[in-house]
């Protein structure tokens, strides 16, 4: 398997992992009710990191698409 779409595929499955944690930090957060803010910060961190990794590994694959396999 070629590099550049390996490092795409791990960087969506960071990607998909911070969306998951940022979404689950915001759930049981709104579960407690405590009235901080530090976890929904860190949720929205969390979720807006998750989708620029996501962004950047569509960005690089769909570079990689046309390109000839190496030989």
């Amino acid at each position: 398997m070629n590099s550049a779409p390996r490092r795409a595929a791990t960087v969506r499955l960071l990607g998909t992992m911070a969306l998951l944690a940022g979404f689950l930090v915001a759930i049981i957060t709104l579960g407690n009710d405590a009235g901080a803010v530090e976890p929904y910060v860190l949720a929205a961190l969390l979720v807006v990191a998750g989708v620029g990794f996501r962004i950047e590994a569509a960005v690089s694959e769909s570079r990689t698409v046309g390109q000839q396999p190496d030989r």
